[in-house]
């Protein structure tokens, strides 16, 4: 049995999703947990002190080939991950993904698979989210072009994954300072474009610290035409690295410390070197957890693959007038945080 803390309705049945095998309990208080149970919980959720004895904790969260939409608009997930020790943006202890990568056994098969799906996300230019409509034209008269992905500066990401700078100015202050001759381009995170969540802390001001700013292109087409990406822990750092792209992380992601990006904070415990195809057979293939749309079944990766073109076939690239009435409704209620 596994009890859920605090799940609002429209994630219930995923949940359920997740545990096909189990029965799921959803409660609005962790003491009504039973001693030697299990507890799900959402993100980073803090744990009261008084939790009964031998309670397991699960965490879950967002997987990286997400859906069509955001999720801060309420799109329905098709991959979510669990994890036991920790969460894959914690960088403050091991997570289940930071253990694998650590310690697994990444057998030749295994690596085919994962090559051949890494292969098939930058033909089909899918991200976690596969928004954006706009193509992105490079200037011909740039030399080198710096990505700078942003951040929603209050997101847990930054809060337990970045133990230094933890501002998009930052960041494109630091990637400015040390590249005066490139041509740097920002690009705002999407649930911030779509007023869904707060822009951060002099974030109004990045035309000063870059070139340009992108707001509805494509994050897979901007990834191809760029030379490189400077992210704090930005999942775009690992969409660039399945592309060949050099990263440079100032924060400490999950895909950092393993050898194949450039770390200004580097995290010494991940002292593994991992080629790029073992990274994506523990971060895409063995770790996540993929909901089929379809159907109330776990599905395989390449699975999860096929629904996500589906899906976004059927979505078509422009936005919906009904969105924008959907997320003026969630503003109110939810309120931009």
């Amino acid at each position: 049995m596994v009890h859920a803390l605090n799940f609002s309705g429209w994630k219930r049945a995923r949940v359920k999703q997740c545990f096909p095998a189990a029965q799921t309990v959803f409660i609005d208080r962790a003491t009504r947990v039973p001693a030697a149970a299990v507890l799900l919980v959402w993100g980073m959720t803090p744990l009261p002190d008084d939790l009964p004895v031998a309670v397991t904790v699960l965490r879950l969260e967002d997987g990286f080939l997400r859906s069509v939409g955001l999720g801060a608009d309420l799109t329905r997930p098709l991959s979510w991950v669990v994890d036991g020790r920790g969460m894959y943006y914690d960088a403050t202890r091991p997570s289940d993904l930071e253990h694998l990568l650590s310690h697994g056994r990444f057998d030749a098969p295994l690596l085919q698979r994962a090559a051949l799906l890494r292969e098939r996300i930058v033909a089909e230019r899918l991200t976690k989210y596969n928004v954006g409509a706009a193509r992105w034209q490079r200037p011909a008269s740039a030399g080198r072009v710096i990505l700078v992905p942003g951040q929603v500066e209050s997101d847990a990401s930054l809060a337990f994954g970045a133990p230094g700078m933890r501002t998009n100015a930052g960041l494109l202050q630091a990637v400015r300072t040390a590249n005066p001759t490139a041509h740097v381009v920002y690009k705002p995170h999407p649930d911030v474009v779509a007023r869904l969540r707060a822009k951060g802390a002099g974030e109004d001001q990045a035309r000063s610290w870059c070139d340009e700013v992108v707001t509805d292109a494509a994050m897979g087409d901007l990834l191809l035409a760029v030379d490189e990406v400077h992210v704090l822990t930005s999942l775009a750092g690992f969409e660039a690295l399945l592309r060949n792209k050099p990263v440079t992380c100032h924060g400490q992601p999950f895909y950092a410390g393993w050898g194949l990006t450039n770390d200004v904070v580097p995290i010494p415990r991940r002292g593994r070197r991992l080629s790029l195809d073992e990274l994506v057979a523990g971060a895409l293939i063995e770790y996540p957890l993929y909901l089929s749309r379809s159907s109330d079944c776990l599905i395989t990766a390449e699975q999860a693959m096929d629904e996500l073109l589906a899906w976004r076939t059927q979505a078509g690239t422009g936005a919906r007038w009904w969105r924008e009435c959907f997320r003026m409704v969630l503003r109110r209620v939810v309120g931009v945080r």
